[in-house]
């Protein structure tokens, strides 16, 4: 009897637990064909789908009055379905005839069971045209974009290239990439249990987003002449390269940056004539490298004399020398155990400090050196900038290449004091030199102005660069324009005058280690008017053969690009300057 009445507890226990389950189930069910149905429906259908990439078209790059340095081609990707293939015979006949491929690679494509197998990107939509015109089953061909440069080389290393993902690799193209890039969109298809795209269905797609427009400082014009005097003066002086800066002295705004030679940035990938076609392809590697280098940002070197406007400036501003200040030059400078040799080796005499700038002269700039005193040196060296880097919107900048304060002797400074036994860029030079005539604010030069919509054109946002610091007293920055421009009225840049036109500047020339190899760098920057700066302009002349001093060979360069940029523009020529 007791064991009846256990057993029949025991069989109502299961039965209610069973019960229990099975109300359980319903409601679960009931939840989620009813509560939750939409996302298992996404479910299902995301697994019998298949995503095909739409390449957003990337935003264009315009120059500071419209014009487009960077845009887009239309291309084709072209792939094959293999269950949708009937004739695989034609099909790779058709693609190895029309793509310049080897049949035998299409062939392990076409036989290859899977859901789609690209054949061959970047493919020129009137190819694709046309291979879309045979009409075979399991090929298609969708839509794409190609980076184009209208211009070829034009601001190569400035602009930037991108790779076969449409992503950029170096320039302009990968600082800016976030707004460039823009959204890709997608082709869905559906496919069966097995994965494979059915045919005859219906394909959805997600229009892709296009990338913001990139308007930055660099003027078309101003870049065009600018590169053709860079690779005329490269020619005529057999030299290895040729690096001009142009840039508003007040802003920071870069109107051209010319890094001779060029690449064609249509083809970045292929290197200069007369390449040794044995190369192995770490060999190759190497030499893109180099070919893509922006020497204005990338690489360092001796400044030379140019950087005597850092000392004369240090040195007015700190009042250890004055405009009058009288000196001696006897051809040397002994500092310790070292005679230190001015360019003119019989020595300019007796002179004033304006006089030592006009004539570039390294005695003088020794002894003002040690009247600043490495303190004071290394004071304004960080002041003025020169510890840190430009802060310019291109990737890979270089830094300064300085000694430690501690290490610095007698002989240091004074070689220190006119540029030399230290290394900075070009860029960082230039800015310096600008923002010392500019009323003594330091500019952060830079490229990128605004960002627009592709579809509307509306400017979405204004490129700032924060608050310009100032370095340099408005006095002192006034009294340097002013020696400034006598160095090219009566001094060593006299070869950078213009008539109708004042314009300040200093020449420079310096030696590329090791001394011994007799390599020099000839520079001059100029900047117009002279009494109120609108412009600058540095040229760089590397290792030119012959004749290589900054005043006779870089200066005339400078006065050629002012001649015709000036009154581009808009700065009148004075009848009686």
């Amino acid at each position: 009897m007791r064991n009846k009445t256990y057993n029949k507890k025991k069989m109502l226990v299961v039965f209610f637990s069973a019960l229990l389950m099975i109300f359980f189930l319903i409601a679960r069910l009931v939840y989620l064909m009813i509560f939750d149905a939409a996302y298992y429906q996404q479910k299902a259908k995301t697994l019998h789908e298949r995503e095909r990439e739409i390449k957003a078209a990337r935003g264009e790059i315009i120059d500071r009055n419209g014009k487009v340095l960077a845009t887009n081609k239309a291309v084709c990707t072209i792939s094959v379905i293999h269950s949708q293939i009937t004739d695989p015979e034609r099909v790779i006949q058709v693609l190895a005839d029309e793509l310049g491929i080897e049949k035998e690679m299409i062939r392990k494509r076409v036989e290859k069971v899977s859901s789609r197998e690209k054949i061959k990107t970047n493919v020129e939509k009137e190819t694709g045209d046309r291979i879309r015109a045979y009409e075979l089953d399991g090929v298609k061909v969708d839509e794409d974009f190609k980076r184009y440069y209208p211009y070829g080389n034009l601001a190569s290393k400035v602009l930037g290239f991108t790779g076969g993902d449409n992503q950029g690799i170096i320039g302009l193209e990968v600082k800016y990439e976030n707004y460039l890039k823009g959204v890709n969109g997608m082709i869905l298809t559906t496919t069966d249990a097995r994965g494979i795209e059915l045919a005859d269905t219906l394909e959805d797609r997600v229009e892709p987003v296009s990338g913001d427009t990139l308007q930055v400082s660099l003027d078309y014009n101003i870049q065009e002449y600018a590169q053709q005097a860079a690779e005329k003066v490269m020619e005529e002086k057999q030299a290895d390269a040729v690096v001009i800066l142009i840039l508003n002295p007040k802003t920071g705004e870069i109107y051209a940056c010319i890094n001779a030679p060029e690449f064609d940035l249509n083809a970045p990938f292929t290197l200069p004539e007369g390449t040794d076609a044995a190369l192995n392809d770490e060999e190759k590697q190497a030499m893109l490298n180099q070919m893509w280098r922006n020497r204005s940002i990338n690489d360092t070197y001796e400044p030379g004399s140019i950087f005597k406007v850092f000392t004369a400036s240090a040195a007015l501003e700190e009042g250890v020398v004055k405009e009058e200040d009288t000196f001696y030059c006897p051809g040397y400078k002994l500092v310790e155990d070292r005679r230190i040799r001015c360019a003119r080796t019989t020595g300019h005499g007796s002179e004033t400090f304006v006089q030592g700038v006009q004539n570039s002269c390294n005695p003088v700039f020794i002894e003002v050196g040690m009247r600043l005193g490495t303190e004071n040196f290394y004071k304004y060296f960080e002041k003025f900038g020169l510890m840190g880097k430009t802060g310019v919107d291109l990737p890979g900048e270089a830094a300064t290449i300085m000694h430690k304060k501690e290490n610095v002797g007698q002989v240091e400074l004074a070689t220190m004091s006119f540029g030399q036994s230290f290394q900075v860029t070009p860029m960082q030079m230039a800015t310096t030199v600008c923002s010392l005539v500019n009323g003594g604010k330091r500019i952060t030069p830079h490229f990128g102005i605004a960002v627009y919509d592709a579809e509307s054109g509306e400017k979405e946002e204004t490129i700032s660069y924060g608050k310009r610091k100032r370095i340099l007293s408005k006095e002192t920055s006034e009294k340097m324009r002013k020696i400034l421009e006598t160095v090219v009225s009566e001094g060593g840049g006299k070869k950078a005058q213009i008539e109708g036109y004042r314009i300040g500047g200093k020449t420079a020339t310096s030696q590329t280690l090791p001394r011994s190899a007799n390599r020099y760098i000839g520079s001059f920057i100029g900047f117009a008017p002279a009494d109120d700066p609108q412009v600058a302009a540095m040229a760089i002349i590397y290792n030119p053969q012959g004749i290589y001093y900054g005043g006779t060979i870089a200066a005339p360069v400078v006065r050629d690009i002012f001649d015709n940029i000036l009154p581009y523009l808009g700065i009148e020529r004075e009848e009686n300057p």
